[in-house]
Parts: C-alpha cells; sequence; structure tokens
C-alpha cells in the first residue's frame, strides 16, 4: 500500500472514531447514562483495531465476552468482596491471564476491554453499594453502545472496495511469565491502593490508567520516547481539563458533541496511524474520556472533585507505573542471560 493510501485510511479512520465517540458520548449523556466514556471507549478500541468493521459473528462472540467477564466479576465480588486477601488473589489471577495475553500479541483490544471490566466491576461493586446491582447493565449497555457506534461509523465513513488491506497475520510471540507477573503485581498494587480509597473518581482514573500505560510501555525503547509518552499522556488530561472548563462556559450537548469532535480527531487521528506512538495516543485519548466523562458523570461525588486533582491522580498513576516497571521488569540483557 502507498503513503497516500495509507495516510487515506488514517483519515478515514480518524474520522470514524471520531464520529463515533463524539456522538456516543452526548447520545449517553443526554439519556442520563451513569457511566458515558464507557460505550465511546469500547467503540474507540474497536475502530482502531481495524479498517474494517468486525464480522458479525466476532461482534456477537465479543459481546458474550464480555457479559460472561462481567457477570463473572460481579459474581466474584459478590462473594468474596468482604474478604480482601482472597479477593486481591484472584484478581491478580485474572489481571496474569489477560496480560500473559497480551504478551502473546494475541487477543487485541479485547484483553484491554476486559482488564477495563475487572477494574470497574470491584470498584463500583465495593466502593459504591447503591450500583452494585446495576453494573451489568451498565457493561451489557456499553458493550451494546460501543458495537452499534463502529457499526454506524463504518456506514457513514466506509472503506474503499479498492483501499481494503490484504490479511495481515498476526504476530505472536513466546508467553512472556516474567513481564506478564510484574504488569499484575502493578495493576494489583494500584487497584488495592484504590480499595482502601473512598473517593471514586481517583478509584477509577488510576488503575485504568495504570493498565493503559502498561499496554505502552514497549513502545518507550528509550529516554526520550518514555517522556514523550508521559508527557502525551499528561496532555488528555489537561486537555480533558480545558474542555470542561469551556463545557461549563456553555453547558449544552450541542457544545459537549463540537468539544468531544475536536478533541477526538486531534487524538484519534494520531492514534489511527500507523506509527510506534500510536498506541500511546489512544491512551491519551482513553485518559481524556474517563476525566472529561467523570466531569460530567452523575456518579456520586465526580463533579465534587476538581480536575486539577484529578489530573494529579493521572500523574500519580504515571510516575507509580514507570517507577514499578523499573523496578520489577526484567531487562532485555538479563532475558538472554537467562535464556
Amino acid at each position: 500500500m502507498s503513503a497516500d493510501n495509507i495516510l487515506a485510511e488514517q483519515k478515514r479512520k480518524g474520522l470514524r472514531l471520531a464520529l463515533a465517540v463524539s456522538a456516543g458520548f452526548t447520545l449517553s449523556v443526554a439519556t442520563g447514562a451513569i457511566v458515558p466514556f464507557l460505550g465511546p471507549l469500547f467503540a474507540a478500541q474497536f475502530i482502531l483495531s481495524s479498517s474494517q468493521p468486525m464480522p458479525l459473528g466476532k461482534t456477537l462472540g465479543m459481546a458474550v465476552l464480555f457479559l460472561a467477564a462481567g457477570v463473572f466479576m460481579i459474581v466474584l465480588t459478590a462473594w468474596f468482596g468482604d474478604r480482601p486477601a482472597t479477593f486481591l488473589l484472584l484478581l491478580g489471577l485474572i489481571y496474569f491471564a489477560c496480560f500473559l495475553t497480551q504478551s502473546t500479541g494475541r487477543g487485541g483490544p479485547a484483553v484491554f476491554l476486559v482488564l477495563v471490566v475487572a477494574i470497574i466491576v470491584p470498584l463500583l461493586g465495593i466502593l459504591n453499594k447503591e450500583l452494585a446491582a446495576s453494573i451489568l447493565s451498565i457493561l451489557v449497555l456499553g458493550v451494546l453502545n460501543g458495537t452499534v457506534l463502529m457499526w454506524l461509523a463504518h456506514a457513514i465513513v466506509p472503506e474503499p472496495p479498492s483501499m481494503e488491506p490484504p490479511e495481515q497475520p498476526v504476530n505472536t510471540a513466546a508467553p512472556d511469565y516474567p513481564r506478564a507477573l510484574a504488569n499484575t503485581a502493578i495493576l494489583l498494587a494500584a487497584v488495592t491502593i484504590c480499595l482502601t480509597s473512598d473517593e471514586l473518581g481517583a478509584a477509577l482514573v488510576i488503575p485504568i490508567t495504570v493498565a493503559s500505560l502498561l499496554g505502552q510501555l514497549d513502545v518507550a525503547a528509550s529516554g526520550r520516547a518514555a517522556i514523550g509518552l508521559v508527557v502525551v499522556n499528561l496532555l488528555g488530561g489537561i486537555i480533558a481539563s480545558v474542555a470542561y472548563g469551556v463545557l461549563t462556559i456553555r453547558p449544552n450537548l450541542f457544545s459537549m458533541f463540537v468539544i468531544m469532535l475536536v478533541v477526538c480527531l486531534l487524538l484519534g487521528g494520531r492514534a489511527a496511524a500507523r506509527s510506534a506512538d500510536a498506541k500511546v495516543y489512544a491512551g491519551a485519548l482513553t485518559t481524556f474520556l474517563i476525566l472529561f466523562g467523570l466531569g460530567v458523570s452523575p456518579l456520586p461525588g465526580s463533579a465534587a472533585e476538581s480536575f486539577s486533582t484529578r489530573i494529579s491522580y493521572v500523574a500519580a498513576a504515571i510516575v507509580f507505573t514507570f517507577f514499578m516497571a523499573a523496578l520489577l521488569w526484567q531487562r532485555p540483557r538479563e532475558k538472554g542471560a537467562t535464556a
């Protein structure tokens, strides 16, 4: 595929993402969704994973997977939520399975989204008892909304038949057990810290940011790349703060749609590129969606937190993840020596 065709494909994918996320987010807020960023977050992951819409069979399989993961996490939280040691051990096993799958290159966006489910359900179920009964409906609506938004975006901005890329083989690798174990320890530590906090906003932002960063850190092969990763992720939080400030000046759905569209074109366009830093911009978009979504969410206590406080949460998550990864990750030369 020529450079012009690749650029055109990136623009179409970025436009699909911007339309799906901005329209989906605005509609979620208009209908009073408790977690308005969930459906758009799923849609963004689906759209970024491929230039083509997900086949119907794969879509149904993904929906069943998330539904099963949600039900399993709800049951797990109900049975073991009052036994912290056992509950954290079981969460650790789930996180380990997800990170181990990621290390092989399999699973695509489904692995990260299962991680999101395995973070949101325990935190909402334990820190907010009022929402415990409605978590499953929140997840189901999120998956359905994300799927519908993906299909609508592809219907509005279709991929030209002549531009359809050939089927790419999935690059797989041997399971990296030490890396998966280290990532599990990092995420589980973040979740444990948040489970001891009464601030629901912090509990959602910090571990999801940590999970997102752990998927981006492979890009940071040098110190300069690592600094860029930090800056871009913080940029997602800063943009969310600015966007929320603009929205408070003209608090209506049209303003929200325009703000979301501009930001998604800015970050989503870079996330749709075939470049090494695409994952980083996708992570920044995730940070933006969570922070901005909490600002307009009807979740108890979410609107009371200042954006400066939430950005400090993101900054703390970034520093924590980098420090723990430097401490626990095995260096390449050590891997070679072990081999």
